[in-house]
């Protein structure tokens, strides 16, 4: 087993890139949009607690551990539907508890940006998710990848069991620099959907609108379809990357219009 070079480097910039993402964008956007440190911290939480810990509980338990929902989800529509819901329902209420507690806190400084607490849990909160589900996993490759090549990676597999140590040698396999590139525009286009689900959020809880928890848990939902879908089968990945993309670029856009400093509202310390 042997990992181009050229593959490895392409991987390694890649996953510094995500890396790097959410730090600089949120060095950039401190002063500006004058962030509280603390609204990025509670979008890490909530992305640690409620997507690594309560979905993935969850989803261990409908997909393996209970047999009459396991067998319905093989049903690729059942799965592509559960997936999507799962995901939305699960990060949504976390985002909106959090906003909600957000929103209650005091001591913020006068004329502080309007979306400056959604900017700063978005960067938070999508953030964690580039790291935990893209940063960390493709560090874990890129060792397994050096070890290949020195040929000491069945020797750092023992424990495994022959399937396992089976799949991470495919994996390895299928690495390429095209893997490195749709990694991070897969990584990119989620981080700028975190950020603006939590600016729809913050948003919605500012103007006390009571339907925006069930409209972030559907805008959520609908953004995961596709990925459910390939996941299932139904289509191809290429199409899945090439419209999250597009999404991800009218998303920019579409912040960037509409979240500038200059558009601040008066608050009260």
């Amino acid at each position: 087993m042997h990992v181009d070079p050229l593959t490895l480097v392409c991987l390694s910039l890649a996953t510094l890139f995500v890396a790097l993402l959410p730090i600089s964008l949120y060095r950039r956007l401190r002063r500006p949009f004058m962030f509280d440190w603390r609204d990025t911290i509670a979008g890490i939480a909530v992305f640690a607690l409620f997507a690594t810990v309560v979905e993935r509980a969850l989803n261990g338990f409908i997909l393996h551990d209970n047999p009459a929902t396991a067998d319905l989800l093989t049903n690729p529509i059942a799965f592509v539907v559960y997936g999507a819901l799962a995901a939305g329902v699960c990060e949504e209420v976390g985002r909106y508890i959090a906003m909600r507690m957000l929103a209650r806190r005091g001591g913020r400084l006068p004329n502080t940006p309007q979306d400056s607490t959604g900017l700063a849990y978005g960067i938070g909160h999508g953030g964690a998710e580039a790291w935990f589900v893209g940063v960390l996993v493709q560090l874990q490759w890129i060792f397994f990848a050096v070890l290949a090549n020195r040929g000491e990676l069945d020797d750092h597999l023992t424990n495994l069991t022959m399937d396992s140590v089976l799949r991470v040698h495919l994996v390895l396999a299928t690495l390429s620099p095209l893997h490195a590139g749709v990694f991070a525009l897969e990584r990119t286009a989620a981080f700028v959907f975190q950020i603006g689900l939590s600016v729809l959020m913050w948003r919605g809880v500012q103007a006390g609108r009571k339907t925006i928890l069930p409209i972030a848990i559907g805008v959520h939902a609908l953004i995961d379809v596709p990925a459910a879908m390939f996941q299932a089968r139904l289509v191809p990945l290429v199409a899945v990357d090439a419209l999250y993309v597009s999404l991800a670029i009218v998303a920019a856009i579409v912040l960037f219009k509409t979240c500038s400093p200059r558009r601040s509202e008066p608050r009260t310390a």
